[in-house]
């Protein structure tokens, strides 16, 4: 099915009748998107450019402790997606390189403010809202409610029935404390961190980790980006999403190319075939439903209707700071990840 949708994008993306192109270079990419969505860019961007993509699968979390590492030799040329936050701090920690793509004016509103925050360092390439997945079958036959609120995270009935990132490793995770902090202040917000420890069973590496167990019946509850559970329920898995009452975050997931590529011109044009309409099809012919930040490529259905979903004004300057970062997962690591359950 995937190898169906990636040719027929690929048909909208190539003129008829062209061929393969003609070897020309290579670019180094870290993705920090899904598999099938990574792949679908190596595989077409190849075939209608000729520039080999050599792929390095990262989150965001450990895409940006790689970057730092590789500072004074970058070995990457472009960051592809994940959380917007660590490419914020890239960019302020001065690993990234200030590109204005002439493509700008066709981007949403919060594309474009993310490009400017940065000093036009990363730039929104898609955007998704926080919220909770379960399991559909596993809350009926435990008879489980289905949470509303933040608050209802906390009953005991859910006590190791939740799995959520670890905030050292996972953008998606920060987000979540960015978005509580902000949401109920922080003293309040890490009480609350330290109340819904007792109900984690596991702290995954990845974000993604946590609704794909709920997916394969592992857990019945995930904090996780909803746009990721129409992904699991296109595979036949019981698995439905909902965005706490309260508010909650939306994440600008963001591409960078990297100070010092050594593939630099090949970066920039990957850059800016990433942001046309065409090529952010991929999203959803991979199975994968954030908001396009292109306003021309076409919106599936299964999307999150972002009118539906009570948004908090998240700071992204504030929380996109390394500092920032920084100091909230170390406060969480001490405070919350070090308490027994």
């Amino acid at each position: 099915m995937i190898r169906r949708h990636l040719l027929v994008v690929f048909a909208l993306w190539a003129a008829p009748g062209a061929a393969i192109a003609q070897d020309k270079g290579q670019v180094n990419v870290i993705c920090s998107v899904q598999a099938d969505w990574c792949g679908m860019i190596q595989t077409v961007f190849t075939r209608s450019t000729g520039i080999r993509v050599n792929l390095s699968m990262r989150g965001s979390g450990e895409a940006l402790a790689q970057l730092t590492a590789e500072r004074a030799n970058p070995k990457t040329d472009l960051w592809f997606g994940g959380t917007g936050d660590p490419h914020l701090q890239a960019a302020e920690q001065d690993l990234t390189l200030e590109y204005r793509s002439p493509a700008l004016g066709q981007l949403h509103v919060w594309a474009q403010q993310q490009a400017a925050q940065s000093r036009y360092r990363t730039v929104g390439i898609y955007s998704g809202p926080l919220g909770f997945g379960y399991n559909t079958e596993l809350i009926a036959r435990k008879k489980l409610p289905v949470p509303r609120r933040w608050a209802d995270l906390l009953d005991p009935v859910y006590k190791g029935e939740i799995q959520v990132a670890n905030p050292a490793s996972s953008g998606t995770a920060y987000t979540m404390i960015a978005t509580l902090v902000q949401l109920m202040g922080e003293e309040k917000a890490f009480e609350y961190l330290k109340a819904l420890h007792k109900n984690i069973s596991q702290y995954t590496r990845s974000g993604t980790g946590p609704i794909k167990a709920v997916a394969r019946g592992e857990t019945a509850l995930s904090i996780s980006f909803v746009h990721d559970g129409p992904t699991e329920a296109a595979q036949g898995f019981p698995v439905a999403t909902i965005t706490p009452d309260e508010g909650t975050g939306a994440e600008i997931g963001s591409m960078s190319i990297v100070k010092g590529a050594r593939n630099l011109d090949n970066a920039r044009r990957l850059y800016e075939w990433a942001l046309t309409a065409q090529a952010q099809q991929f999203g959803a012919a991979a199975r994968q439903f954030q908001l396009p930040s292109n306003k021309a490529t076409p919106v599936d259905p299964r999307v999150p209707d972002f009118k539906r979903i009570r948004l908090i004004d998240y700071d992204y300057a504030k929380y996109g700071s390394a500092a920032e970062r920084r100091r909230l997962i170390a406060r969480w690591e001490k405070d919350v990840g070090a308490l027994p359950r």
